[in-house]
C-alpha cells in the first residue's frame, strides 16, 4: 500500500481528481454584490428599496432611529442620482438592556448589554408581493459609570454600534435574497 502512494501516476490522478472538483464546485458559488440573475447591478437594487420608519417598543425609538439611519446609507449611500423605489422594507423591533454584572459592594451594575431584535419584510412597493421577511438580532455591551452622562453615553454608543450590527444582517440577508432573483 506504502508503494502505491509513491507511483507518480497515482500522485497525477489524486491531483487531477481535486482539480476536476475544485472547477466543478467553482460555478457553484456566486459573489454576493455581483451581478444578479436578473442581470441588474445590486446597488441599483439595493438603492431601490424604501425604508419604513422602524416601529420599536414605547420608549425605545432612538434605537430604531440609529437603525433606519444606517440603513439608508448601507442600501443608497452612494451619492448617485436618485434611483425609483420598487421595494418598501418594514421593520418591528425592540431591545431589552441586561446587566450581567454587579458590584457586590455598591450593588451597581459594573456592565450592560443591549439586545435588540428587528423583525423585517421586504415588500414589493405596492404591498401585493414579499420577497422575504427574517429576524434580524444582535447585542452590544457597555460599561457602566458612577457618572451618570458618562453611563447614557456609553449606553447610546452602544445602540449605535447594535444598529450597525442589525443593519449589516438585514442588508446582507436582502442582497441574498435580490441576487438570486431572475425577475426582482
Amino acid at each position: 500500500m506504502g508503494v502505491a502512494r509513491n507511483r507518480p501516476g497515482v500522485r497525477i490522478a489524486r491531483l487531477a481528481l481535486a482539480a476536476g472538483l475544485a472547477l466543478n464546485l467553482g460555478a457553484c458559488f456566486r459573489p454576493l454584490y455581483g451581478p444578479t440573475a436578473s442581470g441588474e447591478s445590486m446597488q441599483g437594487l439595493l438603492a431601490a428599496i424604501q425604508v419604513d420608519d422602524v416601529n420599536m417598543a414605547q420608549d425605545q425609538d432612538r434605537l430604531g432611529h440609529y437603525l433606519r439611519s444606517e440603513l439608508i446609507f448601507d442600501l443608497d449611500g452612494s451619492g448617485q442620482p436618485a434611483v425609483p423605489k420598487r421595494y418598501r422594507l418594514k421593520m418591528q423591533g425592540s431591545e431589552q438592556v441586561q446587566t450581567p454584572i454587579v458590584s457586590s459592594t455598591t450593588a451597581r451594575a459594573e456592565a450592560g448589554t443591549i439586545v435588540g431584535t428587528v423583525k423585517f419584510s421586504l415588500e414589493s412597493l405596492d404591498g401585493r408581493r414579499v420577497l422575504t421577511e427574517g429576524v434580524a438580532t444582535g447585542t452590544a455591551t457597555y460599561d457602566r459609570s458612577i457618572q451618570r452622562f458618562a453611563s447614557l453615553r456609553a449606553a447610546r454608543d452602544a445602540e449605535i454600534r447594535l444598529a450597525k450590527v442589525l443593519a449589516d444582517q438585514i442588508k446582507t440577508r436582502i442582497a441574498s435574497v435580490l441576487t438570486v432573483k431572475t425577475n426582482p
